[in-house]
């Protein structure tokens, strides 16, 4: 499959892209990732690895399409739950600490 990433077209297939992360470490995920076989990876560290390229040539929604459309796996990181508001209570024994053990 014919792919654009960073302005350059890439032929990729997903038997390629297996191919090519094979024997990679994954680096510690910290936003989007793609499940290759049973490794998650950082979008752009599979961007790096299959295009040659600096990762700062190409975003991660490039990449994040691409393996999209091979059959992979995409993640995105999961919002951040709303904080909780506190009660005032609860707000007025937080302001005080917790009492000291005797």
């Amino acid at each position: 499959m014919r792919c654009v990433i960073a302005r350059f077209p890439f032929d990729l297939t997903k038997s390629g892209v297996l191919e090519s992360m094979k024997g990679i470490k994954p680096e510690p995920d910290t936003g989007e990732s793609v499940t290759i076989g049973r490794r998650l990876y950082p979008v752009k560290q599979v961007g790096q690895v299959i295009t040659r390229q600096d990762r700062r040539d190409f975003s991660a929604a490039e990449v994040f399409r691409a393996m999209t459309k091979l059959g992979f796996t995409c993640h995105t990181l999961p919002e951040a739950a709303p904080a909780r508001a506190l009660s005032p209570l609860q707000q007025a024994s937080a302001m005080l600490g917790t009492p000291a053990s005797v």
